[in-house]
């Protein structure tokens, strides 16, 4: 049997998808750690955003077939970008595609342990647990579930916490970061592509709640495998002014407008009156939340984009 999952996984042909955007701080690390992988039989799409630092100039300097590079006039946001790359992944006949950031860094036998656990648990979608570079006992992502009372947030169980072996269970989940998430094609054929109306955040949120409405496909977290997330280092989630540390207005002004529109697309009673709901809590966290400035501007910046979700 050993002889023959062995097989099985070394013939499973993978599209690893990743969106570069000035991403000269982290690219080094994290193409050395796809080339060293165990399994070789994939091709990496790198789909880069309209970078304006020297992102291009390193990937250019690699000379390996299975590297190819998708250059976008300008940046057309993450969803988008990820659909350009899995596109080209199933048209090039792999069978599997790996959506993944560049602000990370893993071990050798990443997609060789996702393989053999899609195997062991006969599902269609796995993840790694996920712990923050800065604090490598710190963990960022160990499993998430969908939690209506929250307006459907899929909140990362174990986050900040350290690691002591307590979420060490492979274990069926909901949702998972598309950070480091290892799908079948036949998902996509299923349930359809990333909303490109997100721009960045919550398309991964709004993709795992497909594929669990949808209920043809299991996802599993896998806890056993060491990846390391430089958290916000590429969308500049937090600012700093002189010694606050504040929520960047890209980071408030995207997950706002998102979330209203995510849950605009759930529908029902329960969703309209949560988005009714945040329009006085995303008021009412201006200020109370120290990690929000005290200003017009970002006070504007909040509610416009609530209205702009509502009109998405």
């Amino acid at each position: 049997r050993r002889v023959v999952v062995k097989r099985f996984i070394e013939m499973e042909k993978i599209g690893i998808v990743t969106v570069t955007y000035n991403s000269t701080a982290v690219l080094s690390p994290f193409l050395e750690c796809i080339w060293k992988q165990s399994h070789q039989n994939f091709v990496l799409y790198i789909i880069d955003n309209a970078s304006t630092d020297s992102t291009l100039q390193i990937l250019e300097k690699k000379q390996d077939s299975r590297l190819k590079i998708i250059k976008n006039k300008s940046n057309f946001g993450v969803a988008k970008a990820n659909n350009q790359g899995i596109k080209k992944a199933i048209e090039d006949g792999c069978n599997q595609v790996l959506i993944i950031n560049n602000d990370v860094e893993f071990e050798t036998t990443l997609i060789e342990k996702l393989i053999k656990v899609q195997i062991q648990k006969n599902c269609s979608l796995v993840t790694p647990k996920m712990m923050f570079y800065d604090n490598k006992n710190l963990i960022w992502y160990a499993g998430s579930w969908f939690i209506k009372s929250k307006g459907f947030l899929p909140l990362h169980r174990g986050m900040g916490e350290i690691d002591k072996g307590q979420y060490d269970k492979i274990k069926k989940i909901e949702y998972a970061p598309t950070c480091c998430l290892l799908a079948k094609k036949e998902i996509f054929e299923d349930i359809g592509f990333m909303d490109e109306n997100y721009f960045v955040y919550f398309d991964d949120t709004d993709f795992s709640y497909r594929v669990l409405k949808n209920g043809k496909h299991k996802m599993y977290y896998v806890p056993n495998i060491k990846f390391y997330h430089k958290v916000g280092s590429l969308t500049k989630s937090f600012t700093t002014e002189e010694t606050k540390i504040y929520r960047g207005d890209f980071f408030l002004k995207q997950t706002t407008k998102n979330h209203i529109y995510f849950l605009k697309k759930i529908g029902g009673l329960y969703a309209y009156l949560f988005i009714f709901w945040l329009l006085f809590k995303n008021n009412i966290s201006f200020v109370i939340n120290p990690k929000i400035r005290k200003n017009f501007s970002t006070f504007w910046l909040i509610n416009k984009a609530y209205f702009q979700g509502l009109f998405l």
